[in-house]
């Protein structure tokens, strides 16, 4: 593994519980993980922008604060407010308030918030903040829509086969037999009998086998930073769908770090948040050598050539934006077009994907048709002589 991945990354722990907010997850403050009793990033997203709007007509943050609790249905969310509003009536800032309820409010937000009510543009900060949380959920979606839907056929799919291999064919012996077809069966039919056979007693072993690849594959995802580092970089080079994660990546990276540095959060605080909600290890690490290289002094072009994850046209629009002071804006448009190409790929991705999934399926069912056909062929070949 190159050096600069063994670098451990600081994980500020309010950015590290965030990971569950579209899961869901428990946090000291009323946040939950499990069924229904969770806040969802489409809910908070909702609930910044109705704070934004209030705050804009010149309601006070108390207020504010009090007239969402009203009217949010019962929930976590409306938990998470009304502590919001104890803490705040009772002289504690919003951001650190929001500290409390760090499964739902990560660094990104509170930062911003925080720069919000330092600069006096809390109202603008929050806006931003809303429309930055539909535009992360919006890229995330397209994303896992797009690998989920392949996975999700094949899945149904492999259980149907499973199914009539297990349950169905194994019928077809006895019925092949009293055909007078024993011992004579074409090569294919004698395949899929087998196989319906070996499935009859074996289904369950190859089902406990799988969910145990899926634990251990998420065991060693969590507990091995080499096979962190191997299965990330895998999923940059599938075939089809590894422009789509790598795109996303640096969507969310140029949306993020942009949306920050244009709230007031300094570049090198920015860019520990970012480190720390990128869970991709070769992002992380592309982001580490940026913090290093500002910290030295120099720029940002060079460690992000280096790092493999950005291409020469991004570069040098941030290059031009780090010397013309509009860094911000430059990473806005960066953010833009890889969206839009995120956009793009989806499509085109969903329309390859699905003339394959037939042709596959199209075959895997041709030949246990033919298969079990065939002794039905020979036999009526046979009485024809």
């Amino acid at each position: 593994m190159p050096k600069k991945l063994q670098r451990k990354l600081p994980v500020p722990k309010s950015t590290a519980a965030a990971a569950v907010v579209s899961t869901g997850g428990a946090d000291k403050g009323g946040g939950f993980r499990f069924g229904r009793n969770r806040v969802t990033p489409k809910v908070l997203a909702e609930f910044t922008s109705q704070l934004a709007v209030l705050l804009n007509a010149g309601i006070p943050i108390t207020k504010s604060l009090r007239i969402l609790e009203g009217q949010l249905p019962q929930g976590p969310m409306k938990r998470i407010a009304r502590s919001l509003v104890e803490d705040v009536e009772g002289g504690t800032s919003l951001s650190e308030s929001m500290t409390k309820h760090d499964a739902v409010f990560d660094a990104l937000y509170t930062n911003m918030v925080r720069a919000g009510e330092a600069g006096g543009v809390q109202e603008e900060i929050l806006n931003r903040l809303s429309g930055f949380l539909a535009q992360s959920e919006s890229i995330k979606s397209k994303v896992k829509g797009a690998l989920a839907y392949p996975i999700a056929i094949m899945t149904v799919a492999l259980l149907v086969l499973m199914l009539v291999f297990a349950f169905v064919i194994p019928k077809f012996k006895s019925v092949f037999e009293s055909m007078g077809q024993k011992g004579s069966m074409h090569w294919t039919t004698d395949t899929v009998i087998k196989i319906g056979e070996h499935l009859q007693w074996a289904w369950w072993i190859y089902l406990v086998g799988v969910a145990l690849v899926i634990a251990l594959h998420r065991v060693l995802l969590a507990k091995s930073t080499g096979y962190r580092s191997v299965m990330h970089r895998a999923a940059l080079k599938m075939p089809l769908f590894g422009g789509l994660v790598h795109k996303s990546l640096v969507a969310r990276f140029a949306r993020t770090f942009g949306t920050l540095i244009q709230s007031g959060v300094p570049h090198l605080e920015a860019l520990d948040i970012l480190s720390a909600s990128t869970r991709n290890v070769h992002m992380q690490a592309a982001v580490g050598d940026i913090q290093a290289s500002i910290r030295e002094g120099a720029g940002f072009a060079v460690p992000m050539g280096e790092s493999g994850m950005f291409d020469d046209i991004d570069i040098n629009m941030v290059d031009v934006g780090e010397q013309t002071g509009g860094r911000d804006r430059m990473l806005a448009k960066v953010a833009d077009r890889y969206e839009g190409e995120v956009d793009r790929t989806v499509e085109t991705t969903f329309k390859v994907i699905e003339p394959i999934l037939l042709v596959v399926m199209a075959v895997v069912v041709g030949f246990i048709v033919f298969a079990l056909f065939m002794p039905l062929l020979t036999m009526m070949q046979t009485m024809r002589k």
